[in-house]
């Protein structure tokens, strides 16, 4: 029998934990979009919102390219993907930046997603056709000083997932969407303390706010963009001209509905795949604006589950002399809602306009991490003429 066209949706599974029967994880389409891309955030356990700037701002927070101090900036990483069963699947992103006068900067990075080579098979001796699924985000942002120590940034983002693979009749479309970020950043002056300075840090950003994005003509195929509100702040401990340790928090949420719980809702007595088809088709019929706003109260078990669907992680950045960086943190989300809890380490080096970063993941949950036993690396170039930070 030929096979058919199929979608390889299946594949964001990887992104999320196993589901079980008392489980409400939120799935979405393009999830690539939010797996930490650059080593630096990785290393800080996928924190960005409210870290101090650098080139890889983009994906985070591009409000904070206004402080950024370097006049220009191109950076490229590379994030191997279930090392341990392929060799083939990566994320790779470029970025670029360049801050205009002392107020503004703009921004433009390419993030891609491979997922390797499949082989299509009639038959157990059949030579096959080999496709190589693929998902790519291009964006561009732009950032202003409002004050001279707060920024806002907004950021456009253009979404293509070929995911589908190509059946007899030549159908393979891929599917597309767009998105807008906006975003803030608070960086305070460097104030005296007893033993030290010290400085303050927070950031916000509404991430992927967008249509949802679909494979084919039918309402009910749609999937949510991954919709993403970060909140975060931080704290830079500056002990003297060499020695300075950063510790920062984030929280996540995906604004984005959740699965409703299945009910016997035609009334026949009990619960079946008719009553699971249609709660689920509801579910998709939701417009992707309403959904932003019903996922801040519409958890079938009330605000306890809202709560839960908070991710957080914690992180501590140590540097000397802006030249070399030693990084840790931990996330987690809660059980129900996905299960990944992590902690990870990081390192950097600055030699000249050349900066290297690496990180490396341990899980610590019973879900394994797809990006577990992965070392992640990152190279920048920062060049032109710099800006005072304070």
């Amino acid at each position: 029998m030929k096979r058919k066209s199929v979608l390889l949706l299946g594949l964001l599974a990887m992104f999320k934990g196993f589901a079980q029967d008392d489980n409400r994880v939120i799935t979405t389409g393009v999830p690539f979009l939010l797996v930490a891309a650059d080593a630096r955030s990785a290393g800080l356990a996928d924190q960005g919102v409210a870290t101090s700037p650098d080139a890889f701002s983009q994906q985070y927070n591009p409000a904070k390219y206004a402080f950024i101090i370097d006049k220009q900036g191109f950076s490229m990483s590379y994030t191997p993907y279930l090392t341990d069963l392929v060799n083939d699947i990566a994320l790779a992103q470029v970025t670029y930046y360049n801050r205009i006068g002392e107020r503004s900067a703009f921004a433009g990075s390419l993030r891609y997603f491979g997922l390797g080579e499949i082989r299509l098979q009639e038959t157990f001796d059949d030579i096959g056709t080999v496709v190589t699924p693929n998902e790519f985000a291009i964006d561009g942002s732009y950032a202003l000083k409002l004050s001279e120590r707060f920024s806002m940034s907004v950021a456009g983002r253009y979404i293509r997932s070929q995911l589908r693979i190509q059946a007899g009749n030549g159908d393979a479309s891929p599917a597309s969407s767009f998105a807008v970020d906006v975003a803030g950043y608070y960086q305070s002056e460097e104030q005296a303390y007893s033993d030290f300075n010290g400085r303050w840090r927070a950031g916000f950003n509404f991430q992927n706010l967008g249509p949802k994005i679909s494979y084919d003509a039918d309402e009910l195929s749609t999937n949510f963009l991954p919709a993403n509100m970060r909140l975060g702040g931080g704290f830079d401990f500056i002990f003297d001209d060499y020695n300075k340790v950063g510790v920062s928090l984030e929280l996540t949420k995906l604004l984005v509905p959740t699965p409703q719980e299945i009910t016997d809702v035609n009334g026949d007595g009990e619960i079946d795949s008719t009553d699971r088809s249609i709660i689920n088709d509801e579910y998709r019929r939701v417009g992707w604006v309403d959904g932003i706003f019903k996922s801040f109260n519409d958890a079938p078990d009330g605000f306890a589950e809202e709560l839960r669907e908070f991710t957080y992680s914690v992180a501590a950045e140590y540097l000397y002399q802006d030249s070399f960086a030693m990084r840790l943190g931990y996330f987690n989300e809660h059980e129900t809602k996905g299960a990944r809890k992590f902690f990870s380490l990081g390192a950097g080096f600055k030699y000249n306009i050349v900066k290297i970063d690496v990180s490396y993941l341990f899980s610590a949950s019973r879900v394994r991490n797809p990006l577990e036993n992965t070392l992640r690396f990152s190279l920048t170039f920062n060049f032109g003429e710099q800006y005072d930070e304070y």
